[in-house]
């Protein structure tokens, strides 16, 4: 069994993407929130904030364009930016193709109560089911089509409606240091940090490239929805695209009870999640949240449980010793891996050879020895490709 080294704060180890560990054992991400509740002017930012939005207000179409995937993070800065600022929002999602029948419900009640427009685009699932097999075998990660077009399409409609403001929701600081709130970085989700950290390095172009062939050939424009915009398409509209938790301090718990008061949000089982840990609500929408968390831990040898812990423990809901019990839950196989292999066309034993070259040192992974994780109540309501 392979032995981590951890924060001796949060229990984030070593294989945690950006960690970097003080000499008193702290992580760098723990120091970050820590600066993050008592080192920022939080009035200051929300006077920026102020500032921004009466930029914008009432010059265009909409004030502003919200990109919502109907979790808890883009309910609640939809809730905040309607109740806090009054604004007139074209809402906007890029459906990955995972979506669950808790968040389409979350999202028809929510767009009800706060009287919005809402457009959603759901891409070619021909195309996707290429993509999602490319980037799985570059870079053991099947959302490319995921992490690009949620944060390079509702840019594209900025463009083509002339909507020049796009209020995002949490910033990256809160779980990784990528970027750090002990800089007091304000976080923008322009073409740098796209190119950063959420197109794994490979881009619309390429991506064309390697997926279009002779004997199988791909129409390009349909690489447009993961296409950025060009920085003269941003400069004309004069485009701002900012993380609201920049400018007001983020708390999961705290935003998540305020929409389920506000808007009967509700939460829902997470492959791999202990039941106890439900009402952290954390990736609900996504029926691929399972495997993507299990690839994580066969790679680095943690996942999302780890990060869900690492934020209770940090916030003072959770104590290291009541943490442990739940470590030995990680790990286990989620059944929404049948599904991921169909979709990708490939044996389990091709996912595991592909995954295997991708570990993280010093951990190793046992998959002699796995537990199943327990099926979710919707499982059997996922979308399945027909055998042929």
């Amino acid at each position: 069994m392979t032995t981590l080294k951890k924060c001796s704060k949060c229990g984030l180890p070593e294989t945690y993407e950006t960690i970097e560990f003080g000499p008193d054992g702290v992580c760098n991400i723990c120091k970050s929130a820590e600066h993050k509740a008592t080192g920022i002017d939080w009035a200051h930012r929300k006077k920026q904030l102020d500032a921004v939005i009466e930029k914008y207000r009432g010059k265009y179409d909409y004030d502003c364009i919200i990109p919502y995937s109907g979790g808890k993070d883009s309910t609640f800065q939809l809730y905040y930016l309607c109740k806090e600022y009054n604004l007139k929002p074209l809402v906007v999602r890029f459906n990955h193709g995972f979506m669950r029948p808790v968040i389409r419900k979350n999202t028809e009640r929510a767009l009800k109560k706060l009287g919005c427009d809402f457009l959603e685009f759901t891409p070619n699932w021909k195309i996707v089911l290429r993509l999602m097999l490319e980037s799985f075998k570059r870079k053991t990660d099947f959302c490319w089509h995921c992490h690009c077009g949620i944060y390079s399409y509702p840019i594209r409609l900025a463009v083509k409606f002339n909507i020049p403001l796009i209020i995002w929701g949490e910033p990256l600081s809160e779980i990784s240091a990528y970027f750090d709130y002990e800089k007091d970085e304000i976080e923008f989700e322009d073409e740098e940090k796209f190119n950063m950290c959420r197109n794994l390095g490979i881009s619309a172009n390429d991506m064309y490239g390697m997926i279009n062939s002779p004997e199988n050939p791909v129409d390009k424009r349909d690489l447009l929805p993961y296409t950025y915009p060009s920085r003269k398409e941003l400069r004309d509209i004069d485009c701002a695209s900012i993380c609201l938790g920049s400018f007001i301090p983020w708390d999961y718990t705290k935003n998540t009870k305020i929409i389920m008061e506000e808007l009967g949000w509700e939460t829902d089982e997470l492959e791999g999640v202990p039941a106890e840990l439900h009402s952290s609500c954390e990736k609900i929408e996504c029926f691929m949240q399972g495997s993507r968390d299990y690839i994580k831990f066969c790679k680095r040898g943690y996942s999302r449980l780890s990060q869900m812990i690492a934020f209770h423990i940090r916030q003072g809901r959770m104590t290291k010793e009541e943490a442990e019990k739940f470590y030995a839950l990680e790990g286990s196989r989620p059944h929404s891996l049948e599904i991921l292999l169909e979709y990708l066309g490939i044996t389990e034993e091709e996912f595991i050879e592909t995954v295997r070259h991708t570990e993280i040192p010093p951990y190793t992974h046992d998959y002699a020895n796995e537990k199943m994780a327990e099926k979710t109540w919707d499982y059997d309501q996922w979308y399945r490709e027909e055998k042929k």
